[in-house]
């Protein structure tokens, strides 16, 4: 393992799997999956996460062209590592891994009336208060749009990528407005470095949020050995930049406590941005994307702005139209909460996991990642979110057993002293914004104060209630 760890780059990248080193340096611009996950994965055992994520046919006719040799000192006889893959065998001997179809096509029907409903209130009603409950009720689909866009992106509904991929573009995209395309770039690379600092673009979310504060805090980025003394922050390899703080990311930090419900009201507007650099940028991100979906991405997109546009203007007055984006963006938020419980007050970490049996895959994903206690009826809601642990831990598990694998995983936990964190709904977000809070708390201590002295006036004293 430690020859194999000195090739950990994107240009000379080894992973190990199943004890044999392969060398897939020549792959790694071809990787349908992108580039960045594989880089994430240099010079490390990618067993678990390897096997989690492609078919049996990629083990039999892609990688022995790559083997390089044995390896001596792999996690293959860590005793926990070898007990957690034997769970994931009993989920496949019952046929959790098998998706059941006629359960997504109630999932259609469902949307069907959402959708239909929300366009109908919107166009056919005559009053305001109907037409804005049109509103309320596309913010509801989308909210359930995208629990189908989540699955799709993983794979696991017909578990054929390309097959996944197009119907996700053509009904999500198109439906949904938010790119697929992506969604799977940032999601495939959070998923594998999950909550690390540099890495994982979902707790990157300067100048408005910081899930630590080792994010704006020089000292401790320098103890890391990650601090650009030049640029005074640290390098994302996600987004290809340096993270640095200055005094409106300090100043939004110090109260991201109070704005991040307000912020989680807009947010969808910066996806569909997000989405459309990443059409006109994907050659660079993601070329295998690129080169089998650009268009139908482009097109698709298109065609959301076009008929949600045709939609709002058919409303009798610019406030109305106003009002019903915003009403429909803004519950459509409750997504964007859903998605930041679950990981923002987990543990985070600086570089790369998988250095040994201390962070290898199953104690890594558990270690960063909560679930949501939730009643069985209740699932709808929560499109299989509230069940982040095992989904991190088998991302290729359909969410209709991601509760049966639940049944499995806790216990598993419990016996081998795992930290297994689960809380409701509520209590998940009491935590949420006490961790910001907390690290908001600490940005006034040390962050503020040095930045042009501002910590030291009586504005700051007043905004703070301070004296």
């Amino acid at each position: 393992m430690s020859e194999v760890a000195t090739h950990n780059t994107k240009s000379d990248c080894w992973v190990v799997i199943e004890s044999r080193a392969y060398d897939i340096s020549e792959y790694v611009m071809l990787h349908p999956g992108g580039w960045l996950p594989l880089q994430n994965m240099a010079g490390k055992d990618a067993t678990d996460a390897f096997a989690n994520y492609h078919p049996h046919s990629v083990y039999k006719n892609l990688l022995p062209s790559y083997y390089v040799g044995a390896v001596t000192d792999s996690l293959d006889s860590d005793p926990f590592t070898v007990a957690h893959r034997e769970l994931r065998q009993q989920l496949l001997q019952r046929g959790l891994f098998e998706s059941n179809s006629f359960y997504f096509y109630l999932k259609v029907i469902w949307l069907s009336y959402l959708l239909l409903g929300a366009v109908a209130l919107t166009l056919l009603s005559t009053t305001t208060s109907s037409r804005m409950l049109g509103a309320a009720a596309m913010a509801a689909f989308w909210q359930q749009v995208a629990f189908i866009g989540h699955d799709v992106g993983h794979n696991a509904v017909s578990h054929k990528k390309r097959k996944d991929t197009f119907l996700g573009i053509l009904f999500g995209n198109t439906l949904g407005g938010i790119s697929l395309g992506w969604w799977k770039r940032s999601h495939n690379v959070h998923h594998l470095v999950c909550n690390s600092v540099e890495h994982d673009p979902d707790i990157q979310h300067m100048p408005l949020f910081a899930v630590t504060d080792e994010i704006f805090d020089e000292a401790k980025l320098e103890r890391a050995g990650v601090l650009d003394k030049e640029q005074k922050g640290f390098w994302s390899t996600y987004h290809e930049k340096f993270v640095a703080s200055d005094f409106l990311s300090r100043l939004l930090v110090a109260n991201q406590h109070f704005l991040f419900y307000p912020i989680m009201m807009f947010a969808r507007f910066n996806l569909y941005v997000q989405g459309w650099i990443f059409v006109f940028t994907s050659h660079s991100q993601d070329a295998w994307h690129a080169k089998h979906f650009q268009k139908l991405e482009l097109a698709t997109l298109f065609g959301f702005m076009t008929w949600l546009s045709l939609l709002v203007s058919t409303l009798p007055n610019w406030q109305e139209r106003a009002a019903w984006l915003l009403i429909s963006h803004a519950l459509a938020g409750v997504l964007h909460v859903q998605i930041c419980i679950s990981h923002f007050t987990m543990d985070t970490y600086h570089g790369h996991a998988y250095n040994g049996a201390e962070d290898e895959w199953f104690r890594m994903q558990c270690a960063t990642t909560m679930n949501v206690a939730s009643w069985r009826w209740f699932d709808w809601a929560h499109g299989g979110l509230q069940f982040q642990i095992e989904h991190h831990l088998f991302p290729r598990l359909p969410r209709h057993n991601l509760r049966e694998a639940r049944a499995l995983v806790k216990p598993f936990c419990e016996r081998w002293g795992v930290p297994y964190h689960e809380v409701g709904f509520v209590q998940s977000n009491v935590e949420l914004v006490r961790g910001l809070r907390d690290v908001a708390r600490k940005c006034r201590q040390y962050g503020l104060k040095s930045v042009g002295g501002f910590g030291e006036t009586q504005l700051y004293a007043g905004l703070h209630a301070e004296g």
